[in-house]
């Protein structure tokens, strides 16, 4: 279903940078509780929640900010080649 480029798990949580589904640089976030999709650019910004709750969300928002470089810079390797 989906052309994962790179996961990273944390805090029980799976963060995937998807093959070109969009050209708007984003990650998708999945865990047992849900699933969230957040545009790193221009500015990190949710897309897409299911069922996660505000709180979950505000946590996950925070790792993804402390992992967008390195999410943008595994984006970028893995597009342009």
């Amino acid at each position: 279903m989906y052309g994962s480029v790179r996961g990273m798990r944390r805090r029980r949580l799976t963060l995937l940078d998807f093959s070109r589904e969009e050209s708007r640089m984003h990650v998708h976030v999945v865990s047992g509780d849900g699933e969230a999709k957040f545009w790193l650019e221009p500015d990190l910004e949710l897309a897409k929640n299911c069922d996660y709750s505000r709180q979950q969300l505000k946590e996950i928002e925070s790792l993804v900010e402390d992992h967008r470089d390195e999410l943008v810079s595994a984006w970028k390797q893995h597009f342009s080649s």
